[in-house]
This record gives structure tokens, sequence and C-alpha cells, in this order.
């Protein structure tokens, strides 16, 4: 259920660029079924690089994310950001105020899933 898209500019440096890449997303993919309380079965994280970003007239590493989940609860998007923030904080370098978060609550009927819907 819940999708967590990654988009950015930043450019993996030192060890081989794909074990960063997929470290963020393995931690991304923890983290997300850690905070919302979700089987992380159920979680999917997608990396799309995206080297035409600014970000206040700045191509600085940036990143944007959008959190998409059935259920995602309003009143805590406060803590997820900053949870979330932190991570790629900590698994890329880019500061937080340069990371945009989008969260949209999905209706079960609008999530399809196996063949059906949630």
């Amino acid at each position: 259920m819940p999708t967590l898209k990654i988009q950015t500019n930043w450019q993996p440096g030192g060890r081989p660029a794909s074990n960063k890449i997929s470290n963020l997303l393995r931690a991304a993919s923890q983290k997300v079924a850690e905070i919302l309380g979700k089987p992380e079965r159920y979680v999917m994280v997608s990396y799309e690089p995206n080297d035409h970003m600014l970000f206040g007239g700045d191509a600085s590493p940036l990143a944007y994310l959008e959190l998409k989940s059935i259920g995602l609860p309003e009143a805590r998007t406060a803590e997820i950001s900053a949870a979330l923030c932190a991570l790629v904080n900590e698994l890329t370098g880019i500061p937080q105020d340069r990371i945009y978060i989008e969260f949209s609550n999905a209706e079960r009927h609008m999530w399809g899933w196996n063949g059906g819907t949630f």
C-alpha cells in the first residue's frame, strides 16, 4: 500500500553508486513500514534520478519525495516528514531544508493490487 517515490539530482560518490542507492531504498522501505505501522511486504519505494532539478534557483543536491498510502495519518505528517528528511539527509547528505515531501492519502477502492483493490 504505502509508496514512496524519491526524485533527486543527488549523485552518489565513493563506493559504487548502485550500493548507495540500494541502501537508501532498503532503509526507506523499512522506515516507511515502521512509521506507518504497515507490513514492509506492502511497501514500495522507487528512486528516480533527475539531473534537471532546481530548488530556490540552485542546482545543489535536493530531493522531492511523494508518500502515498491508504489511511495516511494526516495528524502525523510533521513527524513523518522529520523522520524521512533525517533518513534522506543521513544517507545522501542532502540538507533537510532542500527536501520537499508531498503526502497523499489514497482511498481503498482507488488503490489496486493483485488483480483487485484494497
